[in-house]
């Protein structure tokens, strides 16, 4: 710290390194002391089809969970919604029985996503989850006749249940996002994770592509879950779409000059 006569100069305070050096993104879970010994962690983000926010907030309104903590970060986008007159804050983690489910309501900021991403899951280790299961989606041009969705896993997790016969994503395929980040941190972890990658619609909201997620996860967890909702308004959308092509196509063919 420099002082100077304060009627010359104004008093100039140095940073020491340490302080200098700090993250202040750095992510905290609230309460601090909180466990989650030997549950399961589900969670998806705003992605392709909006599939793992979508599979997560359908989540969260069936199976009603407890809220039971919030992730706490300078990199949070400000703002606020609210629930049942409740504030919803952007990063909550709830528990139904054995699993939690952590809600990504909004998107780290950009340029800090990769660093929250990492406390994220450094949380998720010290806190005493077993597994991580993550939920994404693959672009629906790429889908073949053999199967709706595709998973991948880090190296220290054995696949069970469903997954033991379905297909792992093609060595070609590309995952882009939080999603990558967080298998790409607990691959170097040895910590047991995979994601679900349903094919979804690249240009909107796929609510079929949730429901195949949830039948899925349900299966793995032991949790019933009615998606015949979902599969409606997929039904809906996919209608209309069809529709509006209709008019589209309609439209080009009676143009002429």
């Amino acid at each position: 710290m420099i002082h100077h006569d304060s009627a010359t100069m104004p008093t100039i305070t140095l940073f020491n390194r340490q302080t200098f050096n700090r993250r202040v993104t750095e992510a905290e879970i609230i309460p601090a002391n909180i466990r989650f010994d030997g549950l399961s962690l589900i969670t998806g983000f705003h992605g392709i089809g909006a599939t793992g926010y979508g599979t997560v907030k359908y989540l969260l309104q069936q199976l009603k969970p407890e809220r039971v903590a919030f992730l706490d970060t300078d990199a949070l986008t400000p703002v606020a919604t609210t629930s049942s007159g409740r504030i919803t804050t952007p990063f909550e983690i709830y528990r139904h029985q054995d699993i939690a489910i952590l809600k990504a309501e909004v998107s780290p900021s950009r340029g800090d996503e990769i660093s929250f991403l990492r406390d994220v899951c450094r949380i998720i280790i010290a806190t005493g989850f077993k597994e991580l299961a993550l939920i994404g989606g693959l672009d629906s041009s790429l889908k073949g006749e053999d199967g709706a969705f595709r998973y991948v896993k880090t190296s220290n997790f054995e696949p069970r249940g469903l997954l033991k016969d379905s297909k792992i994503l093609e060595d070609d395929r590309i995952i882009v996002g939080p999603v990558a980040s967080m298998l790409n941190y607990m691959e170097i972890r040895n910590f047991p994770a995979f994601a679900i990658l349903p094919y979804a619609s690249p240009s909107r909201v796929d609510p079929r592509a949730s429901a195949d997620a949830l039948k899925i996860i349900s299966g793995l967890y032991g949790f019933e879950i009615d998606v015949d909702p979902l599969i409606r308004g997929a039904e809906e959308m996919e209608s209309q779409t069809a529709i509006e092509e209709t008019r589209t196509r309609s439209g080009a063919d009676s143009i002429y000059t």
